[in-house]
């Protein structure tokens, strides 16, 4: 495969992945080639790998002989997705908290900054920035479990949360103050390398924001 084809197609699978996620592509909806073709400039057979590539990673559904669809969302499935993330998420804040040095803790730092100032936003009523919320939000739980020193583990967890992040884009609501003090409860204990607090505390703000979608999809 040449340089260019390969950056074709990742491009091609970073831009219909983004559009499954913040739901541009609906849940459900077929994923017909030509449309594609025209849509995202690919050929089939870039279009036929992305989308083989993503129903491998959950987010495609192939049945055979019947082309491509977006999977649908269910509050089963999304159960299932928060269950998970509790078990990868809470383990390798554990390690992180262990492993972390200085660098870590400054970028924890910056990280929950920026959530911090944008939460606030919210609270006084600004709207107008939810995917650059929902970024920073990322941002801070990659910054929590980065020095956990497990490539794989990172690899799966980056696949959940984006699982995950596709349910909070539907139903693109905020918690209000009390997620804001569960992350800065997530934060304190992180930075005193208090794992098991940290972890409880994780462990509280996914259930909560779990229960929180699910109500929302209803």
């Amino acid at each position: 495969m040449s340089q260019r084809t390969a950056t074709v197609g990742t491009s091609t699978y970073q831009k219909i992945k983004r559009d499954i996620i913040f739901g541009a592509l609906e849940p459900g909806a077929k994923l017909k080639l030509d449309s594609l073709k025209e849509r995202y400039s690919a050929s089939l057979s870039t279009l036929r790998e992305t989308l083989n590539r993503l129903a491998s990673e959950g987010f495609v559904d192939a049945p055979v002989q019947r082309g491509f669809f977006v999977k649908p969302v269910s509050a089963e499935d999304l159960r299932e997705i928060a269950q998970l993330r509790v078990l990868l998420e809470c383990h390798a804040l554990r390690l992180s908290i262990s492993n972390g040095d200085t660098e870590w803790e400054g970028s924890l730092v910056a990280a929950h900054h920026k959530l911090h100032l944008m939460e606030q936003r919210l609270l006084e009523g600004d709207e107008s920035e939810k995917e650059a919320w929902k970024r920073y939000d990322l941002e801070f739980h990659q910054a929590l479990i980065s020095a956990c020193n497990s490539s794989n583990l990172l690899s799966l967890h980056a696949t959940l949360y984006d699982k995950y992040l596709r349910y909070q884009m539907l139903v693109l609501t905020h918690r209000g103050q009390e997620a804001v003090e569960e992350h800065r409860n997530i934060f304190a204990a992180a930075l005193a390398r208090d794992a098991d607090s940290a972890s409880t505390a994780l462990e509280t703000h996914i259930v909560k924001g779990l229960d929180h979608t699910v109500g929302a999809m209803r």
